[in-house]
């Protein structure tokens, strides 16, 4: 009989007042069916909305419900880093609050567990406007570019790691590069990285912010930091080398 695996599953919530205790729900029914111990761990960045009201109210429904609130909003990257900080279980799965992304699909997520260290999901059906699809699209080809690499869809919320392999990595991006940047990393470490498609979904109400031109800026910064780190003569050196 195999053994159900611990799972921590988070995700940040901003201007998420409509989704965050549905999908907090969904979550617990797919956890009760595929953990041994599992929490959920909701990260409030700084919501204006009643995001972090709703999340607190689940607190005290849910013991193994967790809320870590930003005094103000943080960013996407330090959000997800604020989740694997709290995470106490060896597998994590980390997700967007707005509902795009299928919580469900844990489900598979989980039946690679044994083959890879970070499951990254890549998105063959997507209902997003023909302007996202295109940003998307170029994003995804530049970055294959420039850090020579071919994941398919390397910008996608949805995310299935083994805790200890976020313990050695030093993480960087505050903008939504932190996906990007914590495959990098895993895959640069000599850990197994593994890609399995999914399908998305249209958000409840509102729009996205990812593709906001603020958040773009803040990528292109993000990831002209990681390519000067990872690039650089120094970085990650075996043992006992040294280039001086």
């Amino acid at each position: 009989m195999e053994v159900k695996p611990d799972i921590t599953v988070f995700y940040p919530v901003y201007n998420d007042e409509n989704t965050v205790e549905s999908l907090t729900r969904k979550a617990i029914k797919v956890l009760e069916d595929v953990a041994n111990n599992y929490e959920i761990i909701i990260v409030n960045d700084g919501s204006p909305d009643r995001s972090g009201e709703i999340a607190d109210r689940l607190v005290e429904e849910f013991p193994f419900v967790k809320v870590v609130h930003h005094p103000k909003n943080q960013g996407y990257g330090a959000a997800i880093q604020s989740g694997f900080r709290h995470a106490q279980y060896k597998w994590v799965c980390f997700t967007d609050g707005d509902d795009e992304y299928d919580i469900e699909d844990l489900r598979k997520l989980i039946k690679l567990k044994d083959f890879y260290d970070l499951i990254i999901t890549f998105r063959y059906v997507k209902l997003y406007s023909n302007m996202r699809i295109f940003i998307s699209a170029m994003y995804n080809k530049i970055f294959r570019w420039v850090f020579r690499t071919n994941y398919r869809d390397i910008s996608t919320g949805l995310r299935f790691m083994n805790l200890d392999i976020y313990n050695e990595l030093k993480l960087i991006s505050d903008s939504p590069f932190i996906g990007a940047e914590i495959t990098l990393r895993t895959m640069l470490k000599g850990y197994r990285v593994g890609e399995m498609g999914i399908q998305t979904f249209p958000r409840v109400i509102g729009s996205g912010s990812s593709t906001s031109f603020k958040n773009i800026m803040k990528t292109i910064k993000d990831m002209r930091k990681v390519y000067s780190d990872i690039f650089s003569p120094e970085y990650d050196l075996p043992k006992n080398r040294n280039r001086k």
